[in-house]
């Protein structure tokens, strides 16, 4: 049968066995036995050889788009639906750059102070087109600079600004902020304040109201200010950066400006310097009924605390506006003090199963639900 096969076909796929058998031999080094889930639920390696993975965004035709922070490409991965069957480059040389969202079949990649678009991107992975510049608006700063984004509901790309510093007054026009642009870059709004570092939100099924994480400052000891999961229904609304931190805490530099009660608190505490990164409602039908529109938290892990936490993934559960749950969903990346692996963003695949990438690792997970 071979010998009937086109030269070209062949070599592709050759090709592809290769890349299966080398994710298959970097999966084995990565020890997901570890990894403690609800009963029922499993958890496998998706890709293994993708560095730096970070942002998810997933594509029409078996395929997904990874962003990356500290290294400067842009990745596909192609699959099966169980597992990567390749990983290409999309794109290098950029800065930063973290986020990755799709519409009307084009990828819109955020780095540091710019929004790109690839236009016709699904089909044209193998060589991909020159990007169109949406917007460079954005400040430059290197510090809570890099972006996650996603489209709303309402069409509009959502790009999210950290604060350039541990804790200052930034231009609130243009930093500490969760803004929103048209999908060609006219018509920029800020839409949430106060916030002093987001890198993941989503909206809820069933009202198409915003939540999102947000990290809170460092250098007031172990256990001081919370990471925050937050609700904003609507436009306008302010978190508290830099005068007020979970909602009940007055910072001790700027707090005596302006008081708690003036600002939006928190939906629920996370745990001081666990890192809260990308978050997802779960939509698929795979896992059990009572997870259904849950969200999921991906804790990246403290980096200044003197005993570690984090690097794990939650569980929140949310009626009509309201945190009723507050759980522990996956861990194990976290072994004593010694650390493996580092969860950031969540995508929930069209079976049902949800990934997680792990820029630590350079690797995708998959958790599936198998039945008890």
């Amino acid at each position: 049968m071979k010998g009937n096969l086109p030269g070209v076909a062949l070599r592709a796929g050759c090709a592809c066995a290769a890349l299966v058998l080398a994710q298959g031999a970097l999966a084995q080094r990565l020890p997901i036995e570890r990894i403690k889930l609800p009963p029922g639920f499993e958890i496998s390696v998706f890709a293994a050889d993708v560095p730096n993975a970070r942002a998810l965004a997933m594509g029409k035709s078996a395929v997904l788009f990874v962003g990356t922070k500290s290294d400067d490409r842009v990745y596909a991965v192609r699959h099966d639906g169980a597992r990567a069957t390749r990983v290409l480059v999309l794109a290098s040389g950029l800065s930063s750059p973290n986020g990755v969202a799709l519409k009307d079949g084009s990828l819109y990649v955020a780095e540091v102070s710019r929004i790109l678009r690839y236009d016709g991107i699904e089909s044209r992975l193998d060589s991909p087109p020159a990007p169109v510049v949406v917007t460079d608006r954005f400040p430059r700063q290197s510090g809570h600079g890099a972006k996650f984004i996603r489209f709303g509901p309402d069409g509009w790309l959502y790009v999210p600004v950290g604060a350039p510093c541990n804790i200052c007054e930034p231009d609130p026009a243009r930093q500490a902020l969760i803004s929103r642009i048209r999908p060609d870059g006219s018509g920029y709004e800020v839409f949430a304040g106060g916030v002093r570092n987001s890198v993941g939100f989503d909206w809820d099924p069933r009202t198409r109201e915003l939540w999102f994480t947000d990290n809170g400052r460092d250098m007031l000891g172990d256990d001081l200010p919370s990471d925050e999961l937050n609700h904003a229904p609507k436009s306008g609304m302010h978190f508290g950066y830099p005068y007020c931190h979970q909602g009940d805490t007055a910072d001790p530099e700027f707090g005596r400006k302006r008081a708690c009660p003036e600002f939006s608190p928190p939906a629920v505490k996370l745990g001081a310097h666990v890192a809260a990164l990308g978050m997802r409602f779960y939509t698929g039908n795979q896992f059990p009924a009572e997870y259904r529109n849950n969200i999921f938290v991906a804790e990246h892990g403290s980096w200044n605390r003197s005993k570690k936490i984090g690097y794990r993934v939650a569980r929140v559960v949310v009626e009509g506006g309201r945190v009723l749950k507050h759980e522990v969903f996956a861990e194990g990346w976290l072994q004593g003090e010694s650390v493996w692996g580092r969860p950031v963003d969540l995508e929930v695949m069209p079976d049902g199963s949800l990934l997680v990438s792990d820029d630590h690792a350079g690797a995708i997970y998959r958790i599936a639900y198998r039945g008890r």
